[in-house]
């Protein structure tokens, strides 16, 4: 199942700041291996805000509910899930024959 997931990041100003450095290290190894394991098909910078748009690939809900609340930056997130659906439109889908 294709979602889309809009994660904005809003860290504690007053966070300290080995807390901060050893939270970002854990979820940039975290979000690597998901990639890695291509459940975390793509993942861009939204400009010039502390957020991403993230594709994920996984099995059902639950699976991506697990990797959401198992990022380590999930306390600090506002979080936006969108189901994804083909389209009709889209050149890479198969046309069946009628």
């Amino acid at each position: 199942m294709l979602f889309a997931v809009r994660m904005t990041v809003n860290l504690p100003p007053d966070m300290d700041t080995d807390v901060r450095a050893a939270t970002l290290a854990a979820e940039q190894e975290y979000a690597q291996r998901l990639q890695r394991s291509g459940e975390w098909l793509h993942l861009w910078r939204c400009a010039g805000q502390y957020a991403n748009l993230s594709i994920f690939d996984v099995t059902d809900n639950d699976r991506l509910n697990d990797i959401l609340w198992g990022l380590p930056l999930f306390p600090h997130m506002d979080i936006t899930v969108t189901p994804l659906a083909r389209h009709p439109s889209d050149i890479r889908v198969t046309k069946i024959a009628s």
